[in-house]
C-alpha cells in the first residue's frame, strides 16, 4: 500500500525556521546542535535527540511510528523561536 506523504531525499535545505542554536543558547558551540529547516520541497527536517527508544512503549493512543521513522525532542524554546516563520494553515 502506497504511503499519503513520502520524504524526498533529493529535498534541499533552504531557510532555517526560527533562530539557530547557538542563538538561544541550546549549544556548547559544538556540531550537534538542534534545528528546524525548511526544504526547498516545502517539507520541514528537524534535527534533535533520536529518542524513539525511550518513547516508543509510551506513545499516547493513536501515535505510530513506522519502521523508518525516529521520534526526536527538540528545545521547546526553539519551536516557540520558530513560530514567526511557520506560515498559518
Amino acid at each position: 500500500m502506497a504511503r499519503a506523504w513520502e520524504a524526498d531525499p533529493s529535498a534541499l535545505f533552504e531557510r532555517r525556521l526560527g533562530r539557530s542554536a547557538d542563538e538561544l543558547g541550546n549549544s556548547d558551540g559544538n556540531d550537534e546542535c538542534p534545528d528546524i529547516w525548511q526544504l526547498d520541497n516545502g517539507d520541514v527536517a528537524v534535527i534533535g535527540r533520536d529518542l524513539t527508544a525511550a518513547y516508543r512503549a509510551r506513545l499516547p493512543h493513536g501515535v505510530n511510528l513506522a519502521p523508518d521513522e525516529r521520534l526526536v525532542v527538540i528545545p521547546g524554546n526553539m519551536l516557540s523561536a520558530a513560530k514567526k516563520d511557520i506560515p498559518d494553515a
